[in-house]
């Protein structure tokens, strides 16, 4: 890969006579300029996209839902006595810390499916996660999310 990259494999080589190409020779500095921007590009993007945005807390609302038995988007089948949730970028399997914000009551849940696609929302919370929270009732709450 860095080297199909950085050198496209003519590095050295004589031109090739009727092609019409010429060789090319890449400098030092070039080579550390290159091998600095892959570097760079790899530890972006190898994370993924949700790594920068999960780090801080964010405000929103919160919705629960309950499907017993229906597949949920990472395979699993919905349990709606579990503390799982969905979130539309989170990986699945992390852990959210969700803390209502009227009644100051917080949960962790598992993130297991992908929601919630209503707007304005951005948890769908199981049911038991929702009753301990305080949310069962009026459908939707205020709360922040946080990894942990």
């Amino acid at each position: 890969m860095w080297r199909r990259f950085c050198c496209r494999g003519d590095v050295g080589t004589p031109a090739t006579p009727g092609t019409g190409r010429t060789s090319r020779v890449i400098e030092p500095m070039q080579v550390i300029r290159g091998t600095i921007l892959c570097a760079a590009l790899v530890a972006v993007f190898a994370t993924g996209p949700s790594s920068t945005a999960e780090a801080g807390v964010r405000c929103g609302r919160a919705s629960w839902y309950s499907m017993p038995g229906k597949r949920t988007a990472s395979g699993e089948r919905m349990n709606p006595r579990a503390m799982t949730a969905a979130h539309r970028s989170y990986r699945f399997g992390s852990r959210v810390r969700v803390k209502n914000m009227r009644t100051g009551r917080s949960v962790t849940v598992r993130i297991n499916d992908r929601g919630p696609y209503a707007r304005g929302r951005i948890i769908d919370l199981s049911k038991v996660a929702a009753a301990r929270l305080g949310i069962i009732n009026t459908g939707t709450g205020r709360v922040c999310i946080s990894l942990g």
